[in-house]
């Protein structure tokens, strides 16, 4: 994949998520997400603290410079602003030139910064399935987005379920679209 796609990719991702977060009503931030630790606002929060990661990981910092800054409830009183100004941050930090090239330091080690935007987009992608079905919104996923997100989890997918972030597969009906695959190979019951 070309570095012009995967930028694509993401941006369509956040996106993706971004619409779901501005479709939260007011009185659903305390409701139940299929990730079953968290309500709305836990999921929205989780993904705004891995946008907020990616500036100073992409800078060079390192997950002990960083420290716990990030740790806790990051979106106070306006979720959706703090949301749109970590999203777009995270993706002007990819966009910046030479952005891809880096090697960042991970949880799990160091990582070339295309694995790491690889990582954020099935991410996003996931959790905004997880906002949609949170909230009644519009659970289809883009095609591109879907086929990306299953070719960077496939490779770990057996070990996912173990990592106590994801619940274990389950089967998916017969003839279930990749959509539908992808979804089950997570732990997501659609």
């Amino acid at each position: 994949m070309t570095d012009a796609t995967l930028l694509t990719r993401h941006k369509e991702a956040l996106g993706l998520f971004t619409e779901r977060v501005h479709a939260i009503r007011p009185g659903q931030w305390d409701e139940p997400t299929p990730c079953t630790e968290w309500s709305v606002r836990d999921l929205v929060n989780h993904l705004t603290v891995e946008q907020l990661w990616v500036p100073p990981l992409l800078d060079g910092s390192s997950i002990d410079d960083v420290g716990d800054s990030f740790d806790g409830d990051r979106l106070g009183d306006d979720p959706v602003a703090v949301w749109d100004a970590a999203e777009a941050a995270a993706h002007k930090a990819f966009e910046a030139s030479g952005a891809l090239d880096r090697t960042v330091e991970l949880s799990s080690g160091p990582s070339s910064a295309r694995a790491y935007c690889s990582q954020m987009v099935a991410d996003a992608v996931v959790h905004a399935w997880d906002l949609a079905r949170a909230i009644g919104a519009d659970e289809r996923l883009p095609k591109p987005l879907v086929e990306l997100t299953r070719r960077e989890v496939e490779p770990y997918i057996d070990s996912l379920a173990g990592t106590g972030l994801f619940a274990e597969p389950v089967e998916p009906p017969a003839g279930a679209d990749a959509q539908t695959v992808l979804l089950a190979q997570l732990g997501r019951r659609v």
